[in-house]
Parts: C-alpha cells; structure tokens; sequence
C-alpha cells in the first residue's frame, strides 16, 4: 500500500509493507550529478545505506550489506526482509556545492492480520415468530471484538445502526456488515485482510409473503382478456380476408354491346324528305331458333324512268 503526503516544498511517500517483504524505493525528482555530487540514501537521516558517486562506484555501508541493493541507472534503492525495526523515514539526497533531497519515503511494516471468529446466534425472544426473526452476531480477534443485531421481516434483513467497525489494540481494523443473506466480519490492515461469513437464512428460517388471494384472480382475468382480445382480432381479419377473396371471384363484369344500324328502306323516288338514321336500342339481338339462312349479296340499282310522251305530241 503506497500513499502520497505533500509536506512544505517535498511530497512525503507513504508505504506499508508485510513483515518478510521487500520495498522498492525510487527517486522522485529528476538527478544530474555533476563530477564532484554523491547521491546518499539515508535511514531516520542519521544512519547511511548507500552511496553512489558519479563514474560506477557505490558503497552499500554494513549494516545493509545483503539487505539492501543499489540500481545505478535509476538511483532506486530496494530493501530486502523488512522487519519491524526497519520501519521509518528513508530520503535521498544529492550531496556537493549545495544539499537536495530527490526521496523521501515513510515506511511502516506490519505483521498480517490474524483470523477472525464469527458467533451468530438467534434472539429466543423473537424465536418460533413465522414472519419475524433478530440474530445476534459477535465479530472477534485475538485482542478485539465487535457486535451487532441483525433484524429479518419476511426474508428482508437489515442491521441494527448499519455498518459497523472499530480499531483493533494493534492498529487493524474490525467491520461487521450485511451483504444481501450473507454476515460479514472483515479484519483488515494495509498489507493483508481476512473475512468470515455465515448465512442468516441459516438462523431466520422465515415463511415466505403470501399474496392475497384478490391479487392472483386480479391477474388471472387480465390474462383471460388479453387472450379473448387476440383471439378476436385473429378471427376478424381470417373473416374479412376470405370475404374479400369471395367477393372477388363473384363479381360479374358487363359485356360490351354491339349497336346493330338497321339499313333505311329506299327512299321513294319522290320523297323529298331527307335521309334519316335508325340505331336499336342497346341490348342483344334475339336469335331464331331455327337456321339462320343467308342469302347472298345482292346489288339493287335504281331504273330510271323517263316521263311517258304524250301521244298528242307525237
């Protein structure tokens, strides 16, 4: 776990570390040495772990001697086994005409977190209730412990004031929680965490909400309906399609008629009148039943008579 601080002109990093691990400790500012500077690591600024002068030379001072290395393209530091005596403050600086510091690091090492202990038990005064059930639940370590009420109504469960936590004497932290049917005890630290959890189901064996009656009719006839609605709407779009395609293959379209002109008799000869036109009313022309003979063509041509002479004037 790494946390940044931000002191005066410097940033102060923050890392926790697991007892037996190692750290990797880097510069945090940009380092030029120049051919008389020397680039020291330093623990609580009084005891000296490292120095690296311009060229390839670096001493690792003996009582780092195997527990401490020394990367010289990056002036990073890493320290190997950390142990509870190693926690504290560690900085680089340029060290010449004029002292910088280029790190600063506090770093704590923690043992792990130990396990934890989870006790539920039932609350006898709601014991036997079929919609209703308290459970008690103690959250413990080596050295602390937490409790809290967890109240169930017809399978819905929540925690008496919430989330709860506390500090343990060695500086973790103890949370008891609900998370949907489980009950959480978490034990953590900056560097490792453990957790027990039992079901509450497991304690509250509640009878499920059942619903009124009015409310499954309710939803019985809605379904009923929605089916009789679509059932309908099916059946009259079948009933207009196959009047319509009935409709359509019934429909008798009229035949055009032949107007027959009935031929004028001849004209007599004097009849001044002029030419006239005879059309037949529209409709068929009724046939014989008996074989229609037809004569053939036939040419009229009109004799044209000259007047008779009068006998006197011959």
């Amino acid at each position: 776990y790494v946390s940044t601080v931000f002191t005066g002109s410097s940033a102060v990093t923050q890392v926790f570390v697991q007892r037996g691990k190692d750290v990797l400790l880097n510069v945090t500012e940009t380092v030029v040495l120049q051919k008389d500077d020397d680039l020291i690591w330093r623990f609580n600024k009084t005891s000296n772990l490292v120095r690296f002068i311009p060229g390839g030379k670096t001493t690792i001072f003996t009582n780092y001697k195997g527990r401490a290395e020394f990367f010289e393209q990056n002036h990073s530091v890493q320290l190997k086994n950390l142990q509870a005596a190693d926690s504290g403050v560690y900085d680089a600086r340029v060290v010449g005409d004029k002292d910088r510091p280029v790190a600063e690091y506090t770093v704590t090492v923690q043992d792990p977190v130990s396990e934890v202990e989870l006790n539920v038990t039932q609350d006898g005064g709601a014991s036997g209730s079929p919609d209703s059930c308290n459970v008690n639940a103690i959250c413990r370590t080596a050295d602390s412990e937490i409790s809290s009420t967890f109240r169930c109504v017809h399978q819905t469960c929540s925690q008496d004031e919430g989330e709860q936590s506390t500090v343990t004497n060695s500086g973790s932290s103890l949370h008891i929680y609900l998370s949907d049917v489980l009950i959480i005890c978490n034990h953590s630290n900056q560097v490792s965490r453990t957790k027990a959890t039992r079901e509450i189901q497991d304690f509250c064996k509640l009878d499920p909400v059942i619903q009124p009656l009015y409310i499954y009719v309710t939803v019985g006839i809605v379904i009923v309906l929605v089916v009789l609605i679509i059932t309908g709407i099916f059946v009259y779009r079948r009933i207009s399609r196959t009047y319509n395609t009935k409709n359509i293959e019934n429909t008798v379209y009229d035949t055009p008629q032949v107007i027959t002109a009935q031929t004028r008799d001849d004209a007599s000869p004097n009849d001044a009148s002029g030419p006239s036109s005879i059309y037949s009313c529209a409709g068929f022309p009724t046939r014989s039943t008996e074989t229609e003979v037809k004569p053939p063509p036939e040419s009229i041509y009109s004799t044209v008579q000259k007047p008779a002479r009068n006998l006197q004037e011959l």
